[in-house]
């Protein structure tokens, strides 16, 4: 695919170039000041430490401005992309791996390969290094952005290590509303939304995409994770009939269920919110003997392909300085994120805290999320057949089938 190709289909975001372009700090100088913008899309408490690793480069550096700027994911995608293709936009854009294939098609980020040198790079985890089609586009400062089960031990003293364990576990907390007081459920998550259907896929021994980047929807693995989510709900009656992200959050914080399935990125607001949670990794399905695995990516630092030469250098520093050992540690201890730095990952903290060892252990059960573009045609794809399973309206069998043929028509359509 060319850069020129993909002109036509960015028509509908057209009407934002203007608002994108006038941001200040995209790729200006104001006088002898050096102005460099991040564009991201991390919650509050990141931006909060963010801020202070910001402030203390910019105490070592006088001459250099850096503005953080927060935006929604789809807007952040969108705003890049029209920024960059009309030559401007933010210097560094930060976010999960998978935007880099759609960032790379388009030509708007740099390969890093000849920026970052080798010695530097092999001072991370590897995995936190996005290469795509044979280029380096993103270095991370966090491994995982990965699901795991999160409980409430005052309700669950230990946490399930089998599917079966937690059916168990589910049902002896779940009860009925009564007295004034609200239903409990053993388990809640987001469940209606395909990323959160992905560790019962691979726990049964499926993935959404085959070796050579094709879906790979339609398949036993499928049918038999949509029939067991099916069943935590309608048979074993453990999670609500209706939950999404909100609404499973808010069951979780006030008690009213008692685990819950949810990222790293939730670990740090319950222990806010006052609750005593432990982190478990996903359970091994029984019948298969595999462990749910989810979808792991590094989150990390793009270059602006349309970056000023005299600007690239500070661009540099300035990423090499919030990737440094002292700055992720600072966010493992007040985040708990998982570091990518190899002596933070290996640091007595992290080895010793409960929750990064288990959340560790989810890691390395889990899969590299897919960089490829087409990944998201995958997604829309799932959508509809999934909460036709849970809607009733759909057998699990037709709803792989169906699947399988609207990803390879939406990636044939956005190919053309």
């Amino acid at each position: 695919m060319t850069r020129a190709g993909h002109r036509p289909a960015l028509g509908a975001l057209a009407l934002l170039v203007a608002s994108v372009l006038l941001i200040p700090g995209c790729g200006h100088r104001s006088g002898t000041v050096v102005r460099i913008t991040i564009w991201h899309q991390d919650r509050i408490d990141i931006r909060l430490v963010l801020e202070k690793q910001i402030g203390r480069f910019m105490t070592l550096h006088p001459e250099v401005r850096v503005e953080q700027l927060f935006k929604e994911t789809e807007q952040l995608r969108s705003g890049f992309i029209i920024a960059a293709l009309a030559g401007q936009g933010p210097e560094i854009v930060y976010g999960p791996s998978d935007q880099v294939g759609t960032f790379e098609t388009m030509q708007i980020i740099l390969p890093l390969e000849g920026i970052f040198d080798s010695a530097w790079c092999a001072s991370y985890d590897q995995r936190a290094m996005t290469w795509y089609k044979g280029h380096l586009y993103q270095v991370a400062d966090k491994l995982g952005n990965h699901l795991t089960l999160v409980y409430n031990r005052k309700l669950v003293p230990a946490p399930p290590s089998t599917d079966l364990e937690m059916i168990a576990i589910g049902r002896s907390l779940t009860a009925p509303a009564h007295a004034g007081h609200g239903a409990r459920y053993g388990l809640a998550w987001n469940y209606t939304e395909p990323f959160f259907f992905i560790p019962f896929l691979t726990g049964f021994g499926g993935w959404v995409m085959d070796g050579e980047g094709r879906p790979s929807l339609d398949s036993p693995a499928t049918v038999e994770a949509l029939k067991f989510i099916k069943d935590l709900r309608d048979v074993h009656r453990i999670i609500p009939n209706e939950a999404d992200y909100e609404i499973a959050d808010v069951l979780f914080k006030d008690g009213d269920a008692a685990m819950i399935i949810n990222g790293d990125w939730s670990w740090a607001g319950y222990r806010k919110a006052g609750l005593d949670i432990g982190v478990a990794p996903l359970p091994k399905i029984t019948s298969t003997g595999l462990w749910c695995g989810t979808m792991v990516s590094p989150k990390g630092f793009s270059i602006n392909a349309n970056i000023p030469e005299e600007k690239k250098r500070w661009v540099v520093e300035l990423i090499r300085y919030l990737m440094s050992e002292e700055n992720q540690m600072e966010s493992t201890r007040e985040l708990y994120t998982m570091p990518t730095h190899l002596r933070a990952k290996g640091s007595e903290f992290v080895r010793s805290n409960e929750i990064l060892r288990n959340s560790q252990m989810q890691i390395d059960h889990g899969r590299p999320m897919p960089v490829a573009p087409e990944l998201r045609a995958i997604w829309d794809a799932m959508r509809p057949s999934y909460q036709a399973v849970l809607a009733g309206t759909k057998t699990a069998e037709q709803a792989a089938h169906d699947m399988q043929a609207m990803a390879l028509r939406r990636i044939s359509e956005m190919n053309e």
